[in-house]
């Protein structure tokens, strides 16, 4: 197993995707927008972020451009019967679950209960059959379900979440299982992260807070299946929390309840005059830098010269922007620009967040910093691989100086407002 990480991971942070990280709920996505930058600003450099869903690789593809998650690490799918990284998919995982499992046979006994209803296409993979069932009858038929199975030679789990969906897997499958994988093939090449946080709201999230050595939030918005699973058999558990926020809310609360790190998020900066907080750091610069950016053009801080000024003081006077569409710009004439576009998004929905944000260190002060910063504006997505260039000022107010900036469109990605994309 590749790790882009050089030694083991300081918070690995495990998530189911559906009313856990992403609140189906809230159109304005505010606290997974808070996450993003957190986690950006002071964990993707020496953490993992895994998701881990009962989405299939299909349908999860449109919930990553319908909602502006981040790029996960590691990605366990199917409800534990998948693990991709990256695009590449674990085939000792697969190997595995083919033990006992016979996935014709799963369906011709599951044909036999007409109170079964079948999921979408999509949802039906190699080792996961997927129905809805009433919740009234839904223990009945998974115990009858599951003796037939037995007698036909398989071992199966039958798992139950949501209040609707039943899923038939291979025994040793399941989110918990996946992540137990995962864990020892960490421990195996001595990557084994310092901390694990894992994070749910349904049913088929329970195996994850049975693994020792876990800390384990379910959100304040968990369905009642899941804690009847934790009063039945986790209560006394204090490394397991139910949060008292909402979804991604519910991840920080415990991020700071644990103290596994910070847990302030970036948006939540109340005045862009005093934002210093003696990190360091240039993840941190980015995020910050484009919050302002969103809530400059949004109007939601004061038109103040002072914000404009501060700009020009941690933009090199010579400094160099290259456009997307590769005009070049002096980095003080898309300042002045920008001052002229306050505003100009007032109302609207309209969001940055940057992804995959690494630092390199080139120099005795020097930086190169890359990343993937999104434009949502109203329905329309822009995305820009962004390179930058930076000078460390440890004594100066500002940590560091912009010396260059190149963008380059991402396919697809390069449309609509693009006469106002500065930076």
């Amino acid at each position: 197993m590749e790790s882009r990480l050089r030694g083991p991971a300081r918070l690995m942070l495990v998530s189911d995707l559906d009313y856990t990280m992403v609140d189906h709920d809230d159109p304005r996505n505010a606290s997974l927008l808070r996450f993003n930058a957190l986690w950006e600003a002071y964990y993707r450099h020496d953490s993992l972020l895994i998701f881990s869903t009962g989405r299939s690789p299909v349908s999860y593809k449109p919930l990553r451009i319908e909602k502006p998650l981040l790029t996960p690490d590691i990605t366990i799918m199917s409800v534990g019967t998948e693990i991709f990284y990256g695009e590449l998919p674990d085939d000792g995982w697969q190997h595995y679950l083919n033990h006992n499992w016979d996935r014709n046979i799963v369906v011709e006994e599951t044909n036999k209960f007409p109170q079964l209803t079948p999921q979408a296409e999509a949802e039906q993979r190699p080792h996961k059959v997927s129905f809805y069932i009433d919740k009234v009858k839904a223990t009945e038929i998974m115990n009858v379900l599951s003796q037939r199975l037995a007698k036909r030679g398989l071992d199966v789990k039958i798992i139950y979440s949501s209040g609707i969906a039943l899923d038939v897997l291979p025994k040793g499958a399941g989110k918990g299982q996946a992540l137990a994988y995962l864990l020892k093939k960490f421990k195996i090449d001595g990557k084994l992260p310092c901390n694990t946080l894992v994070c749910g709201d349904s049913g088929n999230d329970a195996e994850l807070f049975s693994l020792p050595e876990v800390y384990g939030v379910m959100v304040g918005n968990a369905q009642e299946e899941l804690l009847h699973w934790y009063a039945q058999n986790a209560k006394s558990n204090c490394r397991i929390l139910h949060a008292a926020e909402r979804c991604a809310a519910g991840i920080l609360q415990a991020i700071g309840h644990f103290h596994l790190g910070s847990n302030v998020s970036p948006r939540d900066i109340k005045d862009f005059h005093r934002c210093e907080i003696n990190i360091f750091c240039p993840a941190y610069e980015v995020v910050k830098f484009y919050l302002w950016y969103e809530k400059w053009r949004c109007a939601e801080i004061e038109d103040s010269e002072q914000y404009v000024q501060n700009l020009r003081s941690i933009f090199h006077l010579l400094g160099v922007c290259v456009h997307p569409s590769g005009m070049e710009l002096p980095l003080h004439q898309c300042i002045d620009a920008m001052g002229r576009l306050y505003g100009d998004k007032q109302g609207k929905r309209f969001w940055t967040w940057v992804d995959q944000l690494s630092s390199a260190q080139i120099g005795s002060d020097t930086w190169l910093v890359k990343f993937y910063k999104w434009e949502l504006n109203e329905n329309e997505r822009q995305c820009s691989l962004t390179t930058v260039l930076m000078k460390s000022q440890v004594e100066a107010v500002d940590n560091f100086t912009w010396l260059h900036m190149h963008q380059t469109w991402l396919d697809g990605f390069g449309i609509a407002d693009a006469e106002s994309w500065l930076f």
